[in-house]
């Protein structure tokens, strides 16, 4: 899921990279450090834009879209996302669909080389899987992008090390068996869960993912904690190579306009603080704006298994008694727009005529009142999850409080986990509530819906659990006819709606600023850019 990096503010761009939570997995031994090569650019350039550290750069661990902003330029799968977002070939140049939809075979392209010039083949993606749904490789991301491979519940349960759906069938041919054809199964592979690594590297021990040999159009040149992650050209890519020779992600350091203003980097999120300065068409930033639609979904999730949001009266009370509009208004000047579903515009399956849970105190009110509690003062203690250092709560959760104290009369605490934490450690530490985000690994409901909804999905933080919604997203996930497929899904979309699953906050919008010398810096709907299409003028 994909998730997005330092577009908005620090606060949301934290929440725009929560795609999935995982465990963190414990290092051995962490190999020597290596002295980087010296940066020196050639003709191409250095690209320069403000980063912060990644959690980790092991695909297979990797649910966050901080670390997958660097690991999508270190490494490669089968497939990719294409202009359109609909897969297109990646190292495998080619494959076929059986008649039933069940059984792939993907030809691999034969000039693929590891960023040390190791040949990469078949063998090497079935290693890839294996690892990933080890159960001690830690990865909680396993199941929601491999799990329709059969035999992969058997090997994430530790009853063996091979998935029996995956067979290397020749050097360069690799067959790939799931449990019934699904529309999406081909877009999931384009997450990094899928994507290949070096057997040896990882055998070398330790955070072996420091010293990544990847496939990507980069490798990592160096990474100095808080301080400079600098990736490099990869001259031995088999696709485009890249036409900057480095990217300079300076790691904190500073506040982003600033330092796009000084020049020390070549492009930014705008954060809310500087919307006005950067929509002023009269302004020295409005032509190096661009204003980018996000497949991104903004919530508070509830925990549905304990009290007092076991019940449905105080989730929809909870839900009504939230102006978004307003907050959409004041609190994000309208740099978001207010959501009443699950699902984005622009997402397959966007309803348009969806009822949602209308902004009604009088309504929460009688809600609670008719509720097993009968009145606030009956409640337990509420404490919502949040990410954050030092105290500091995001302006929308700070207003969202405050909205619930005024209209209810419910004191909510807060409660901030560090980001490490929180993303990968969302499942055990959530209170009764959670401030999340969720944006888009690929455009297809199920990504949506069924990952973050469906009874014992990992990434079902509220353990909501709903049979007849869960039927209805299983006979979407393998109807073959699209238009039937999406009309299932936007059913469920509505019952999770009326069910208050969640309360739906709103849809995100990049905000981003280009230098006018670099061309090729662009964001896709799921707020990616490709760093290996970007050049740089000199200036």
């Amino acid at each position: 899921m994909m998730k997005k990096t330092l577009y908005i503010s620090l606060s949301v761009v934290l929440l725009v990279s929560l795609l999935m939570a995982g465990c963190w997995p414990s290092p051995p031994v962490e190999p020597p450090p290596v002295e980087p090569p010296p940066i020196v650019p050639g003709e191409g350039g250095v690209l320069n834009l403000y980063g912060i550290d990644p959690w980790t750069l092991d695909p297979a661990v990797s649910s966050e879209m901080t670390s997958h902003e660097y690991i999508m330029q270190l490494f490669g799968g089968l497939v990719c996302l294409d202009d359109n977002l609909e897969p297109a070939p990646d190292i495998a140049q080619d494959w076929q669909i059986n008649p039933d939809g069940t059984t792939y075979t993907f030809y691999l392209r034969d000039d693929v080389m590891f960023h040390d010039g190791t040949e990469v083949k078949a063998e090497d993606f079935k290693y890839s899987w294996e690892r990933a749904c080890d159960p001690a490789t830690g990865s909680q991301t396993a199941a929601a992008y491999l799990g329709d491979i059969v035999g992969v519940s058997e090997v994430l349960a530790g009853e063996t090390k091979e998935i029996s759906g995956v067979s290397v069938t020749g050097d360069y041919t690799l067959e790939v068996t799931i449990d019934a054809p699904k529309s999406y199964f081909l877009s999931k592979l384009t997450y990094p869960t899928s994507f290949v690594v070096d057997g040896t590297n990882v055998a070398s021990g330790g955070e072996w993912w420091r010293y990544p040999n990847g496939t990507g159009p980069f490798k990592l040149n160096q990474w100095a904690e808080n301080s400079l992650l600098v990736l490099e050209r990869n001259e031995l890519y088999y696709g485009e190579l890249a036409k900057v020779d480095f990217v300079n992600f300076q790691l904190w350091g500073g506040v982003p306009m600033n330092m796009y203003e000084t020049g020390e980097i070549d492009a930014t999120a705008v954060s809310i603080t500087y919307i006005d300065k950067v929509i002023d068409e009269r302004g020295p930033f409005y032509q190096d704006l661009i204003t980018v639609p996000e497949l991104s979904f903004y919530y508070i999730g509830f925990d549905t298994t304990k009290p007092p949001f076991d019940d449905v009266n105080l989730r929809r009370a909870f839900s009504q008694a939230i102006d978004k509009d307003k907050l959409v208004s004041l609190v994000y000047r309208d740099m978001m727009q207010t959501a009443d579903g699950i699902l984005p515009p622009g997402m397959p399956g966007y309803n348009e005529d969806l009822a949602g849970l209308d902004f009604d105190v009088t309504e929460a009110r009688e809600l609670i009142a008719n509720s097993k509690y009968g009145d606030v003062s009956n409640l337990p203690p509420i404490t919502i999850t949040t990410l954050g250092w030092g105290g500091l709560i995001s302006s929308d959760l700070e207003a969202i409080v405050y909205e619930w104290r005024q209209n209810l009369g419910v004191e909510v605490e807060v409660r901030q986990l560090e980001p490490q934490r929180f993303l990968y450690h969302l499942t055990e530490e959530k209170d009764e509530m959670f401030h999340m985000g969720w944006i888009a690994d690929y455009p297809h409901p199920q990504d949506f819906l069924d990952i973050l909804f469906h009874s014992g999905t990992e990434n079902n933080y509220g353990q909501y659990s709903n049979p007849e919604v869960d039927a209805l997203l299983e006979m979407a996930n393998v109807e073959p006819d699209s238009e039937v497929s999406l009309s299932l899904y936007q059913q469920a979309e509505q019952l999770l709606v009326e069910d208050a699953a969640c309360l739906p906050l709103w849809f995100g919008k990049n905000y981003v600023l280009v230098k006018p010398y670099v061309s090729g810096y662009e964001l896709n709907p799921m707020g990616i850019a490709v760093l290996n299409t970007v050049s740089v003028e000199p200036h």
